[in-house]
């Protein structure tokens, strides 16, 4: 009896530990299979996020700070400009309420021939603009000379570059001024010389008649006077330029 106890004990024993091998097999392998499944599962998700679609470009600035500038500009301007006029900046400008000049001429070059002429640039810019200025100035420079050879000498010198400047090819503004007529100059500066010397023999003998006039104590006092200053010749009158 006792030996059948043992063999049913034994029988049940190996059965228990069938069973509990069982239940352990089958516990690792549901946890396997889980792990398994979240291992899937995380690469399943992985896949299906979005891609990284890189560095996104920053977003337009907004116009609110330039415009703002170009008002504060704009507002710094105008007090400038009324400070100015309170000041009297602008008042009294040369050429105020005036028509512009040489408005019938029409002349490519005309701003670099007024800032030659008002900044007295000599030697400078093309030689169309330069015998330009220098035709514009030549009667005063032959009233300077005090012979006849002189006269011609800067004649036959000023009409010899103007012939070589229209010949030479490097291009530039076309070369409108006219050649000088040696003899006809030489007779304009011979009668002015004439005129200027008949007007001033006619002040000095207006003077010697009204000192004559005067009486001593007169003529004491006038000496004592500074002499007035001699008048300028006057101005010579533009020729006419022949039609290129």
């Amino acid at each position: 009896m006792a030996g059948k106890q043992e063999r049913g004990d034994w029988r049940v024993g190996a059965a228990r530990y069938q069973i509990e091998r069982i239940s352990r097999d089958e516990r690792m392998s549901r946890d396997e299979r889980m792990s398994r499944g979240e291992r899937t599962g995380a690469q399943n998700r992985g896949s299906e996020e979005p891609a990284d679609p890189g560095p996104q470009p920053d977003p337009e600035p907004t116009t609110d700070a330039g415009q703002s500038m170009m008002e504060e500009r704009a507002h710094f301007v105008e007090i400038a400009i009324q400070q100015s006029i309170r000041r009297g900046d602008f008042d009294n400008l040369p050429g105020a309420g005036k028509p512009l000049a040489d408005l019938q001429h029409n002349d490519p070059d005309w701003w670099i021939r007024r800032k030659i002429e008002r900044e007295n640039i000599t030697g400078l810019g093309p030689p169309a603009l330069t015998l330009r200025t220098e035709d514009a100035e030549l009667d005063d420079r032959i009233d300077a000379c005090h012979t006849e050879h002189a006269v011609r000498h800067l004649l036959e010198d000023f009409n010899t570059r103007v012939i070589a400047a229209r010949r030479q090819l490097q291009g530039g503004p076309p070369v409108v001024t006219a050649l000088r007529d040696a003899n006809a100059e030489v007779q304009r500066w011979t009668d002015r010389r004439a005129a200027h010397a008949e007007a001033r023999a006619a002040e000095q003998h207006e003077a010697a008649a009204a000192l004559r006039a005067m009486t001593w104590g007169q003529r004491r006092r006038a000496k004592r006077q500074p002499p007035p200053a001699p008048q300028p010749p006057p101005a010579p009158q533009p020729q006419p330029q022949p039609p290129q």
